[in-house]
């Protein structure tokens, strides 16, 4: 079902197999009468082969449902898939390997370890886990991106764009089933923000690559092809082919 991206719709269905998904997850920190629930009851999908922006106020649990998403936290209840594989109960040894075989990650922070080179930082999960990258895939990941003259530098003499393209590579170099990217450009310029939001859109439409994003930013959720909103620990709906000006409409209805 499409929904017009004026439209908040208060039940998500993307109409593509699911790549990952969530089934009445909650996480609640703290006991009793402190008890704070950061997510409760979200039932989602994401489709293979789309690009998903998360979204909400401050507080609203999207960080939460990412992490629980991509087993960086654990929920108090409910189910996370990824496939036909369930991550919620699994064994800490089990879920790091999934983390680092089938999952790929772009944070706000980059995390390039400072003492490897560029092109070291980008084969490191493949290194971690005894794997050969495939050279095709990594040398057309290396000139869409444009490292191609970066490789041999560290983190240092890299600029931020140029750092976070590095942390781009590195997450789809093993061809995860899921990106899951954090806030991706919040320490980048336009420009250099505009670039890597770009490639992720490309590496979607293009790869088929499946990425899921956590933004404040409307016009980063603007590149992506459906924005799920959430609100007080709920799902409050979704965007389907969404705009700056949607979002935005979007989130003032929800408060933000």
């Amino acid at each position: 079902m499409t929904i017009p991206a004026t439209t908040v719709s208060q039940a998500p269905a993307t109409g593509h197999r699911a790549a990952i998904r969530a089934h009445e997850l909650r996480k609640v920190y703290g006991e009793g009468d402190t008890a704070v629930a950061a997510l409760d009851g979200v039932s989602v999908d994401f489709g293979v082969g789309r690009f998903t922006a998360i979204m909400g106020p401050s507080g609203s649990g999207k960080s939460t449902l990412m992490h629980c998403l991509a087993g960086l936290d654990t929920p108090t209840s409910g189910q996370v898939l990824l496939g036909e594989t369930e991550l919620t109960g699994m064994p800490d040894a089990e879920l790091t390997k999934i983390r680092r075989d089938r999952i790929g990650f772009v944070f706000q922070s980059f995390n390039l370890l400072p003492m490897l080179t560029a092109k070291d930082n980008i084969l490191l999960p493949l290194e971690l886990g005894s794997r050969k990258p495939d050279a095709q895939w990594l040398d057309t990941l290396i000139e869409v991106l444009g490292l191609s003259d970066r490789l041999t530098h560290r983190p240092s003499e890299l600029s931020g764009g140029q750092q976070q393209r590095v942390a781009v590579a590195r997450a789809l170099v093993g061809r995860p089933e899921v990106v899951f990217a954090d806030e991706p450009t919040g320490n980048l310029d336009s420009r250099s923000g505009a670039e890597v939001l770009g490639f992720l859109r490309r590496s979607v439409r293009e790869f088929g690559q499946t990425v899921v994003m956590v933004t404040h930013d409307p016009l980063a959720a603007s590149y992506a092809d459906r924005v799920v909103m959430l609100a007080d620990g709920k799902l409050a709906g979704e965007l389907d082919q969404p705009t700056p000006e949607s979002v935005l409409d979007a989130l003032r209805r929800l408060g933000a």
